[in-house]
C-alpha cells in the first residue's frame, strides 16, 4: 500500500495500471500452476468443480506467451512490478513467519490492524489482544 502511494505521488495512473496488470497476470499464472500441481500430486481430493486439464494447460500456454511478451516489450515496468511484489516478503517474515515476536511488536501489529480496520471500515474492529480475553 505504501509503495502504491509513493508511485501515485511520483508517476501517473497509466503506469500504475501497467504495474498492477503485470502483477495480476503473474499471480493468475502461479494460481493455474498450483491447480495443475495439485491435480497431479493429489488427484483424489474433493473438488467442487473439476475441469479437463487441457483447459488450464492451454490457458498457461497463452499466459506464458503474454508474460514473456510483456517482459520483452516493457522490462522496466515488469521489473518494478516484481519489486512491488517483493516488498511483501519482509512483511511476511515480520508478520507471519517470525513466531516468537516481542510483545511490543505484537502490540504494534495489532494497533496497525485495528487502525486499518477503522480507516477502511473493512471489519468491525476488535481492538485489544486475544490474551486479554
Amino acid at each position: 500500500c505504501l509503495a502504491t502511494l509513493i508511485i501515485m505521488l511520483v508517476g501517473d495512473t497509466y503506469t500504475l495500471i501497467n504495474y498492477v496488470s503485470f502483477i495480476n497476470y503473474l499471480c493468475y499464472g502461479v494460481t493455474i500452476i498450483g491447480l495443475i500441481v495439485l491435480r497431479w500430486k493429489k488427484p483424489k481430493i474433493f473438488r467442487p468443480i473439476k475441469v479437463n486439464l487441457l483447459i488450464p494447460i492451454t490457458y498457461l500456454a497463452f499466459w506464458a506467451f503474454l508474460l514473456v511478451f510483456s517482459l520483452y516489450s516493457e522490462p522496466i515496468v515488469c521489473g518494478v512490478g516484481l519489486i512491488i511484489i517483493l516488498t511483501g516478503v519482509p512483511v511476511f517474515f515480520l508478520g507471519v513467519y517470525w513466531r516468537n515476536k516481542p510483545k511490543c511488536v505484537n502490540r504494534l501489529i495489532e494497533s496497525m490492524t485495528c487502525w486499518g480496520q477503522k480507516l477502511c471500515f473493512v471489519v468491525y474492529p476488535q481492538c485489544g489482544s486475544a490474551e486479554e480475553e
